[in-house]
């Protein structure tokens, strides 16, 4: 054992900014705190920068921090992906499914458009860093662990013998690293141990400065290939002894402790070893404050554009605690406006501007379980991504969405050959798995066949024009890829000879089937999804083209193939139909509604212009919430909040919400996929309905997507008193509002973009007093409606 002395200048620091004693109780409503140590990892609390993440357990003696990193990813492209189907099998496919040989076409797609990825592989977390800490005798007082929503800062403090113990954690952007600081109010009270517990092949070192580990990823269950990695932790003492063995560092008697940690990997960066020094020591030659204070205003840069408050609650009470009354049965409104923050927090700490892949099926917290079901821990583009990003606009975080548009492009170049190879068609396609490698291609026919999943995450693309009105940002980033995802459908879609519409397929309506000649079939022409998204897709093309006054040919041409696409249909039972054919499902009580994406997320039908889909979509959404075995789990019942929220269903959508709490959260709030479904044994943490509950909350709150802004059209009796600032709606505009008795009270409406908008206020709430830039007017009143017209950076004020 080697053995140094190690006393640091930085002893000074500490009489500048001296140990204050446990942590502080803060007058602020968005605390998440408890008083016990996480036991496991679905009790320990998340941070992250949009690349580098951690869950925090907060343990006295044995603390434990799961490392990740977003790019930690098994596999390797894989050549042969696209070596499926043809121009010709396509078709002779379709030759069968227009002639009504169901079975015959599902035969044929089975055995020709079945991918399997040799090599896909999986996102995969990196250990755990353990710290095994040594006291003086006495008993543990006053322990608290909390996640400050407001500064992105987590800490743990306690009482022991008589020393007073702080700790905070975070991980800055700015600084691209994980930061810890670990103080008393007594000096030389802070000894401990630091290991690692690798989840991955590594061969860990341990010196002077700490720790550091390297290896190459390997995990054959998924395929051969893996990233290489390098990862460091630095620790830097103030007084104290260091010693270390081949693998561990133990620091003894320190007055505090700061340690530093970064992990890179080769996945894009060929210097990665290299960066990762750099960034550490540049890290090291900063004070600890300053690092806390850059990562406070970065972050805050986002967060706090927006404030939220929708009632009492008890915030005295530990938040597991809270979430236990809410179990049975307990109203907390202010619970409801933490967890809309905490999901705000999530976004931001998973998905920033310059991180190398976009938010996975568990955003950038792996908990080493998904990653060994075998739906894998990946991106799933059949709904689960498109959730991760639902809340990005309307909650005022539009940055967020950058690395999503980095992997669409991504996705574009590696689906350009699929769409060549599987399909003989020009644009890009994607279905429904793809991975950090560039898989597009098709995967097991019964769920894996959906050509319009690369599609769907694209019309976010569009959606984050109509929020931000960045004619820029639609010029060089939104309006490149949808064209090219519109020019795949041009090729691809084809005629229907029995009723002349222009269809899709073979693909499925994920991921369900139907009952036909008494058999399931998965494969069908044109399934409602399919419709839903390569609606939006192309009108999303042609506002583009209008608004840059570019391929005017290219516009006239998809407006031709607008009109022969079939219309939303209303079947037999009064549902949307999910399939061109009027057809029952095969499980009524799946848990998929994709053909209700033309009621949320898309926003193709509403009471003001298509009452009776209305009507004929609340019957779908009953029919599946009222078959016997629904097949309920986070991202659906997620889902259901949104659906209620369109509908204009307060009450159901809260329900909804209270529901998301009670079945599929955990004491640390993130929402899972409970034990039991899909195979799993545990509850598994996923993102999606993290992010959907925030999108569901603000549609209750605030809805834009039919041609009006309109303010709480779905506001529960719970929340009958409360404001929100720094909402976003369609058009650019930023609203702040507040409201008491269930009535709108005041409410500010400012333009980012010069905006002509038609406002709806209810009736019901007597006369508004309109003033624009303080100016009052009168407005154009018919029905409820008012016209409004803003120039960029004019505010609308509202008042009763």
């Amino acid at each position: 054992m080697k053995v140094l002395n190690k006393i640091f200048v930085a002893c000074i620091v500490s009489l500048l900014f001296p140990f204050s004693g446990c942590a502080p109780h803060e007058d602020n409503d968005f605390i998440m705190w408890y008083e016990q140590p996480a036991r496991e990892w679905m009790e320990a609390l998340p941070m992250g920068n949009g690349r580098l993440g951690a869950m925090v357990y907060g343990g006295i003696e044995n603390e434990k921090i799961a490392l990740n990193e977003i790019t930690m990813w098994s596999g390797q492209p894989d050549s042969t992906q696209d070596d499926l189907c043809g121009k010709e099998n396509l078709k002779k496919m379709r030759e069968l499914f227009f002639q009504g040989k169901i079975e015959e076409g599902n035969m044929m797609g089975s055995a020709c458009l079945s991918g399997a990825g040799k090599s896909f592989g999986t996102h995969l977390p990196v250990g755990d860093l353990d710290m095994r800490f040594v006291y003086g005798e006495g008993e543990i007082k006053d322990y608290r662990r909390q996640l400050d929503l407001e500064n992105s800062i987590l800490s743990v403090s306690f009482e022991k013998g008589g020393v007073n113990y702080f700790r905070e954690y975070f991980c800055s952007n700015p600084d691209d690293v994980m930061v810890m600081k670990y103080t008393a109010d007594k000096p030389g009270k802070i000894t401990t141990t630091l290991s690692l517990n690798m989840l991955r092949e590594s061969k860990i070192r341990a010196g002077v400065d700490g720790l550091s580990m390297s290896g190459k990823v390997s995990f054959p269950k998924l395929g051969p290939g893996g990233v290489s990695f390098l990862g460091m932790i630095s620790v830097l003492p103030v007084r104290g002894n260091i010693t270390f063995t081949d693998s561990t560092v133990t620091i003894t008697d320190a007055d505090e402790l700061v340690v530093l940690t970064d992990i890179r990997t080769n996945y894009k960066s060929e210097n990665y070893n290299s960066l990762c020094a750099e960034n550490i020591n540049l890290a090291k030659g900063k004070d600890y404050e300053i690092l806390k204070s850059s990562h406070v205003k970065d972050y805050r840069s986002l967060y706090s554009r927006m404030s939220i408050s929708l009632g009492d609650g008890n915030n005295a009470l530990p938040t597991d605690v809270r979430r236990e009354h809410i179990k049975a049965g307990k109203s907390d409104p202010a619970f409801d406006a933490l967890f809309y923050q905490y999901g705000r927090y999530m976004l931001i700490s998973s998905s920033r501007p310059g991180a190398p892949l976009p938010a996975n099926l568990q955003g950038i917290w792996n908990d080493n379980l998904a990653c060994n079901m075998p739906w894998t821990c990946d991106y799933h583009l059949d709904i689960n991504i498109q959730q991760n990003y639902w809340s990005a606009n309307v909650a005022n975080l539009h940055e967020c969405n950058e690395p999503l548009f980095d992997y669409i492009r991504q996705l574009s170049v590696a689906g350009h050959r699929t769409a060549g190879k599987v399909y003989g068609c020009d644009g890009w396609v994607a279905h429904t798995i793809a991975n950090a490698w560039g898989y597009t291609a098709p995967a097991a026919v019964g769920w894996g066949m959906h050509p319009t999943a690369g599609a769907w995450i694209a019309t976010h693309l569009w959606t984050h024009y109509l929020y931000t009105r960045d004619k820029e940002y639609l010029k060089v980033t939104g309006y490149p890829l949808l064209k090219e995802t519109a020019k795949f459908f041009r090729d691809y879609m084809i005629e229907d000879p029995n009723s002349g519409y222009l269809v899709t397929g073979p693909s499925i309506s994920p991921e369900n089937a139907f009952r036909y000649n008494n058999g399931n079939w998965s494969l069908s022409m044109m399934p409602t999804v399919d419709r839903c998204i390569v609606y939006s897709i192309y009108t999303a093309c042609i506002e583009s083209c209008k608004i840059l006054g570019v391929d005017e040919e290219f516009r006239e041409t998809l407006e031709n193939d607008l009109s022969k696409l079939p219309p939303l249909m209303i079947g037999k039972n009064g549902n949307i139909q999910e399939w061109l054919m009027d057809v029952e499902r095969a499980e009524p009580n799946h848990r998929h509604s994709s053909h209700l994406l033309c009621l949320y997320p898309l926003g193709q039908i509403s009471y003001t212009r298509t009452p009776e889909l209305m009507a004929a979509a609340r019957k779908s959404v009953e029919s599946q919430l009222n078959a016997p075995g629904w097949e309920d789990t986070e991202w659906s019942r997620a889902n259901m909040i949104n659906f209620y929220a369109r509908l204009k269903d307060a009450s159901a959508a809260y329900n909804s919400l209270q529901g998301l709490y009670r079945e599929f959260s955990r004491e640390n709030l993130m929402t899972v996929s409970p034990a039991g479904i899909a195979g799993a044994e545990n509850d598994i943490f996923s993102f999606d309905a993290n992010e959907a509950g925030v999108s569901g909350i603000s549609e209750m709150l605030l809805q834009s997507y039919d041609g009006f802004l309109e303010f709480l059209p779905a506001l529960p009796a719970q929340w009958a008193r409360g404001q929100v600032s720094g909402i976003f709606a369609q058009g650019g505009l930023e609203i702040n509002m507040s409201w008491r008795e269930g009535r709108l009270k005041n409410a500010s409406v400012k333009a980012t973009k010069a905006h002509h908008f038609r406002l709806k206020l209810s009736q019901s709430w007597g006369k508004p007093l309109f003033r624009i830039d303080g100016k009052e007017l009168s407005l154009d009143e018919g029905d409820g409606y008012y016209t409004v017209n803003l120039n960029p950076g004019s505010v609308l004020s509202v008042r009763y």
